[in-house]
């Protein structure tokens, strides 16, 4: 019964038309969970490179996730709330805080698990540190920078919803008046609605994952798999 109700409300045109219709929500949606995590990249991802790259500071890198990943967003936008006012940046902290561990963590293993002989390689073509990062190490390290940015979306994308909490946007404010209404096939289509926008901003980055990787190191890596299988 829910499932059709839910079904009935998807598909009713009232609810996809006016400033509280469900593509403006969306759009809010996408807004939070983008720019979080373009933030968070801005942060993590130098970060990540110098400590991959230095072998400087990777214990900090390990705490700071840690500890990141312990913290509640929810509380964290509370806190932020309570300490800046209303409006878009604290629930943008919280949501770039949550952002930040899978990137970063993403970032430095992906330089630390280049192939060192390729490395040495490049140092005794004559490369400096400079050149070694961006034409050896960056490269190389795409595939996992790129997971941990995917992570990073899906976690920021499931957890936007928390907008709704104090008094933004987003699909959590459809999710929030279905609660407060008993609604329970609306909240149930928010739910849904928040799922396929993670699998569809998931797709966008294997898209452009697809696009920036090197060929060649997609290959290696179907090359291998079966091999690390085998052992």
């Amino acid at each position: 019964m829910i499932f059709s109700n839910m079904i009935d409300w998807l598909t009713n045109g009232a609810n996809w038309q006016g400033p509280e219709g469900i593509p403006t929500r969306v759009g809010e949606h996408v807004y939070y969970a983008v720019l979080a995590v373009l933030v968070a990249s801005a942060v993590a991802v130098p970060l990540g490179l110098f400590v991959g790259h230095t072998g400087r500071g990777a214990v900090f890198v390990v705490a700071i996730s840690n500890a990141l990943r312990a913290l509640p967003t929810l509380g964290l936008v509370t806190l932020f709330v309570l300490l800046l006012g209303l409006g878009d940046w604290p629930v943008l902290i919280g949501l770039i805080i949550l952002a930040v561990p899978p990137i970063l963590s993403g970032t430095y293993a992906g330089v630390q698990d280049v192939d060192r002989g390729v490395i040495d390689a490049a140092r005794g073509m004559g490369m400096t540190g400079w050149q070694r990062l961006w034409k050896v190490e960056v490269p190389n390290a795409l595939p996992l920078l790129i997971g941990g940015v995917r992570s990073a979306v899906l976690q920021v994308v499931a957890t936007v919803a928390v907008a709704a909490f104090v008094g933004l946007g987003g699909l959590g404010r459809i999710l929030l008046s279905g609660q407060k209404t008993y609604k329970f096939e609306v909240m149930l289509g928010a739910a849904v609605l928040i799922a396929l926008l993670a699998v569809v901003l998931d797709q966008i980055i294997a898209a452009i994952q697809r696009l920036v990787v090197p060929k060649g190191l997609t290959v290696a890596a179907k090359a291998a798999a079966p091999t690390r299988g085998g052992k």
